[in-house]
């Protein structure tokens, strides 16, 4: 009787629950942010990027895209997309950069401000100014 005990403890040690990944907030991809032009209106913007998960009534001027990745085994995974906004108008956009691999998956990140080209009028108007 003991000796079967014993072979079931044996076998219960190799045989593990099952543990889905858990995918929390917004997936924005290294393309949608490409998609960004400063001058973009709020509708604009949530048409690429989609409605903010975090939209703070304190900095009304700034939207948080958030996404968390916590897998059935291992680390979580978090990556950040933040949106700035001056006059109703899209002027910088910060956060993790992730290349867009196809994969749905976030790989490490590494916190750094993405660049929002400037149209060429935008540029040549600030020369003229300074």
């Amino acid at each position: 009787m003991c000796a079967a005990c014993s072979s079931v403890n044996q076998v219960t040690s190799y045989i593990t629950p099952y543990r889905i990944d858990v995918r929390q907030g917004n997936w924005v991809t290294q393309e949608m942010v490409s998609q960004l032009k400063p001058g973009q209106t709020r509708e604009q913007v949530r048409f690429i990027l989609g409605s903010p998960l975090v939209s703070d009534m304190f900095h009304a001027d700034r939207w948080d895209y958030i996404y968390r990745l916590q897998p059935g085994r291992g680390e979580a995974e978090q990556r950040r997309i933040v949106v700035f906004f001056q006059d109703d108008k899209l002027v910088r956009v910060g956060g993790d950069v992730i290349a867009d691999d196809g994969k749905k998956t976030p790989t490490k990140t590494t916190n750094q401000v993405i660049e929002v080209v400037a149209p060429a009028d935008a540029n040549q108007k600030k020369s003229k100014t300074e």
